[in-house]
């Protein structure tokens, strides 16, 4: 669904576009580190974890349907 008007969406995209490349990347960390923050929340929402636990929900809410069964077990195994 995109309910966003065309023209804010053209200035919109002009300004990002004006950003320089390190600006860009710079934007998107910060954006990633919210949303690990959200998630890290979400996760602990139900209680307290060892941060072990923490790191391999955040893992499977993040990437966990982009590996098999077999290498997410290792990668788990490895947090």
């Amino acid at each position: 669904m995109n309910d966003t008007d065309p023209v804010v969406a053209a200035e919109y995209r002009r300004m990002l576009l004006a950003l320089s490349p390190g600006q860009r990347i710079a934007m998107a960390c910060s954006m990633f580190q919210t949303a690990k923050a959200l998630a890290r929340a979400g996760i602990l929402q139900s209680g307290p974890l060892p941060e072990s636990e923490v790191r391999r929900q955040v893992f499977l809410r993040f990437y966990g349907r982009e590996f098999t069964k077999e290498q997410r077990d290792s990668i788990l195994a490895a947090l």
